[in-house]
């Protein structure tokens, strides 16, 4: 029996319902209030989990991206500045937490570096998610790994050695490792979506899927080849500013997504082949001999 793990009051693995992430990241630029409208929408589409990113930025931006200029809703300032800008500190993650407690969602966070975790264990979360960025540094990785919390690992930008490596580092005990390709968006033709039986192959945990391509019918398709968890960027508009908003789902596209994500793994079955009651008037009226 393949491993599985249990996030908040939900189990996530083979045999159970796919646990559905709406991936807010960095979506809400900044804006508690967008931030509540995306958790909004994640709770009316059925969404098990939204998600989060927590940064340091004096940690998690590299010396020479500091300084470069870009074009922002808040003029043209230094990139530094710019994450400061949508970065939530303890207040708004406050009122996430309350709000999500309202609504009755899950809610937890990928940390880009060790002062992050830190921060969010305040919150007691149920889980911490790795970005496929973070694959390699395996002094965060062991850093959350030592909060005794599960984990959820994307595999983005990485090769099989690099995805065993860190493995074999924190073990596949209460590990999710999630398929990915690190192209925002992502065209079809690289989402590779065989990964997933690849993984389900080599390593004994759950297996789901990160997706970033622009559509709904591939992500759907990964449930199709076993993807237990799978998490999709949601915006309120994919035409708003942000690196992330166009490889996202808007709110009508993630309640439809839900409901075929649904439609598919019931329809999955679980293998056995069987005569049903239902086709038993259609065999006594079609079939001559029904040995």
């Amino acid at each position: 029996m393949r491993k599985e793990v249990k996030i908040a009051d939900q189990r996530v693995g083979d045999g159970h319902p796919v646990h559905i992430a709406a991936e807010i990241g960095i979506n809400h630029n900044g804006d508690v209030e967008i931030a509540k409208q995306l958790i909004d929408a994640a709770v009316r589409a059925g969404c098990d989990a939204v998600k989060f990113q927590k940064r340091t930025p004096e940690l998690a931006v590299p010396p020479e991206q500091r300084d470069k200029m870009r074009q922002t809703p808040w003029g043209y300032i230094t990139y530094m500045e710019y994450r400061y800008k949508v970065e939530f500190g303890v207040d708004e993650y406050r009122a996430i937490d309350a709000y999500c407690r309202e609504k009755g969602i899950t809610w937890y966070t990928s940390c880009w570096d060790e002062e992050s975790v830190d921060f969010i264990e305040q919150f007691d979360p149920p889980c911490y998610k790795i970005a496929s960025a973070s694959l390699t540094d395996s002094n965060l990785i062991k850093h959350m790994r030592a909060t005794d919390r599960p984990l959820i690992l994307s595999t983005g930008m990485s090769t099989m050695d690099q995805i065993r490596a860190a493995v074999d580092s924190i073990g596949t005990d209460n590990l999710i490792l999630l398929h990915s390709t690190s192209t925002y968006p992502c065209p079809p033709e690289q989402l590779n979506l065989r990964v997933i039986t690849t993984l389900r192959d080599t390593f004994d945990c759950p297996i789901g899927y990160s997706g970033h391509e622009v559509g709904l019918p591939t992500t759907v398709a990964a449930v199709g080849l076993g993807a237990a968890l799978v998490e999709r960027h949601i915006t309120l508009d994919r035409a708003m500013w942000g690196s992330d908003q166009a490889a996202s789902v808007e709110p009508g596209g993630i309640e439809r997504l839900v409901k075929y994500i649904r439609t598919v793994e019931a329809a999955l079955g679980d293998g056995v082949k069987q005569v049903y009651d239902s086709e038993l008037p259609v065999m006594q009226k079609l079939r001559r001999n029904s040995q």
